[in-house]
């Protein structure tokens, strides 16, 4: 077996919290991939300013993703979309726009009560693409509380790396799982609200993924090339798990210290 395979070797099911060395080792296996595939893409000089490292890396080919995912029947139908803020994703928040899609990005860190910026093309006053980026988002988006996010048609994901079974690992903040999370409890995102990510082929690993039970799985995967539908999507978080959440973080996020505060009352 090559070093690359052993660094990416890991479990197939998801690992649910049953005791802090299980849920340690899918942790450490989670960090181990990343390290790997952000080195790969490096070395391939795959990736882009300013980096893969510690990033949902951005890639040589991601404006040919945006055009691929018009061939999905997911994609047409959609009207309203959540999209992650990273650069990756950046073309296919601007084709979303252009095609009069209502957009949802989180704030960075779900850092204010008003957790989303609501891009709706009808009302933008700039182009589609100044407001794709992260700073025309915040500059020409609407910030909104949790309740006025309308029903979310698909969820568009960063990813670090994917497998074709669905499992996916981002960066390791954990934010892209509370987002998800938040608005599924919410009933924004529904059971079969489809997930698709998009990623450099280099990102796709045949090994298992180490799944944790607040992983968001994938019912897509994008590349350049092609579009990978997964036949059987692995288990969805019901929600927020909240024994998994540190007291530092939910004090961080206003939004989860409110419902919190909500749940002990």
């Amino acid at each position: 077996m090559s070093q690359h395979k052993r660094a990416l070797v890991s479990v197939d099911t998801r690992v649910a919290r049953s005791g802090e060395a299980g849920y340690g080792a899918a942790m450490s296996g989670k960090e181990a991939i990343r390290e790997r595939i952000w080195t790969l893409l490096e070395t391939k000089k795959i990736a882009r300013f300013p980096g893969a490292v510690g990033r949902i890396p951005n890639f040589i080919g991601a404006e040919a993703c945006a055009r691929q995912i018009s061939d999905l029947p997911a994609w047409r139908s959609a009207r309203v979309l959540k999209v992650n803020p990273d650069s990756p994703q950046r073309p296919i928040r601007q084709k979303a726009l252009e095609e009069g899609k209502l957009i949802y990005m989180a704030v960075p860190r779900l850092r204010s009560d008003k957790p989303f910026i609501e891009l709706d093309p009808r009302k933008l006053k700039c182009s589609p693409r100044a407001a794709s980026s992260i700073g025309g988002a915040a500059r020409y988006g609407r910030a909104v509380k949790l309740e006025e996010v309308k029903p979310i048609d698909l969820v568009v994901c960063g990813s670090v790396a994917v497998n074709r079974r669905g499992g996916r690992v981002g960066k390791g903040g954990g934010y892209s799982d509370l987002e998800f999370a938040l608005l599924v409890e919410e009933g924004r995102i529904g059971s079969r609200t489809p997930v698709l990510t998009s990623v450099h082929p280099l990102q796709i690993v045949d090994d298992d993924l180490p799944m944790t039970i607040h992983d968001i799985p994938l019912s897509a995967i994008v590349t350049p090339e092609e579009i990978i539908k997964v036949e059987k999507s692995l288990r969805r978080p019901k929600g927020i798990y909240w024994g998994m959440l540190a007291a530092e973080k939910i004090d961080s996020i206003p939004v989860l210290k409110t419902r919190q505060s909500g749940r002990t009352r």
